[in-house]
């Protein structure tokens, strides 16, 4: 299937591997040989099982998933060809600042970026997200600022995460170049994006989490929608057997599913999200390459209409409307 970030991009793989926790966790601790030598590790393994896409942010382990990618280009140069790059900026973290928070002033977004550009050791950014939507914003001074900074070539290509179609559309508005992505929790866990489809009109509507519209937005306006919590924290994988009747219904469906189809359990959980017609581009967060490799294997899975249907069914804990 053709993504639509495929427009833009026309290299851009299915899935994309995400990098959070790159960089030996979330402390002060330096970064040692061993996180790059994980991080190539891991890297490529994405690229031999078709992923090359890199996610990452710029509050990643405090910045250190960030540079240890740049540490690993400095060291293994050729690797920077075969991938496409995207990080978010916008939050700022304890313990560097009083409280948690969003900032997507034109001062910060400009400084923000530069960071990042420089913990990748001058990588050109391919994608650069704006992380969470700042109610403080002043439109016009964010898009002076990122068209800037995508003059200069520090960012190739701009994004969001988070967003609604009202937000997306409003930032685009000030803007002349084009938001191309979208990154928000999907998952089987997280379906209330099919929810929001199938309960118009109903009382269940009210309480669905899913921002209203914003799936058939990004769909009409070929804004790339981009999954995070893809693989539900793989709560689905584990043997452990769950008090909850639908959440164990479902392991045990997803088991039984993944035995059919000759696949690992998160391969089924991930083609159930890559079955609908938006084709979202899972971001797969994992350290194993063992996982890493199971997980690829759900673009060649193509799931029923029924057995999409029983996977949902089964997670909502009734049948659909």
């Amino acid at each position: 299937m053709t993504l639509p970030i495929q427009h833009y991009i026309p290299d851009a793989s299915n899935m994309i591997l995400g990098c959070m926790h790159l960089g030996g966790g979330w402390n002060n601790n330096p970064i040692t040989p061993k996180e790059i030598d994980q991080a190539f590790d891991i890297v490529s393994c994405a690229i031999e099982n078709g992923i090359n896409t890199l996610d990452l942010a710029d509050i990643y382990t405090f910045g250190k998933a960030e540079k240890t990618i740049g540490e690993l280009f400095k060291r293994e140069r050729s690797l920077r060809n075969h991938l496409i790059l995207q990080t978010k900026i916008g939050i700022k973290l304890q313990p560097e600042y009083s409280l948690n928070h969003y900032d997507l002033s034109s001062d910060w977004i400009t400084q923000a970026v530069n960071a990042s550009v420089k913990r990748l050791h001058d990588n050109t950014i391919d994608i650069l997200f704006l992380h969470r939507p700042d109610p403080l914003m002043q439109l016009d001074d964010a898009a002076r600022a990122l068209t800037k900074l995508h003059e200069q070539g520090k960012f190739e290509y701009l994004a969001v995460s988070n967003m609604h179609a009202g937000q997306i559309a409003f930032l685009q508005s000030a803007l002349q170049i084009p938001i191309i992505a979208n990154q928000l929790e999907m998952s089987l866990l997280n379906h209330d994006f099919v929810s929001d489809n199938m309960t118009v009109n109903m009382v269940e509507n009210a309480n669905n989490g899913f921002p209203r519209g914003t799936l058939e937005f990004c769909q009409q306006s070929q804004i790339q929608l981009q999954a995070w919590g893809a693989m539900a924290q793989g709560k689905f994988s584990s043997e452990q057997a769950y008090e909850c009747t639908k959440m164990e219904a479902t392991r045990q469906l997803i088991q039984s599913l993944a035995s059919e189809y000759e696949v690992d359990s998160n391969a089924i959980v991930l083609a159930w999200l890559m079955k609908h017609p938006a084709n979202i581009q899972p971001v797969i967060g994992s350290t194993q390459t063992s996982r890493i490799v199971m997980a690829s294997k759900a673009g060649s899975v193509n799931l029923s209409r029924l057995h999409w249907y029983e996977l949902l069914e089964t997670i909502r804990g009734k049948p659909v409307p």
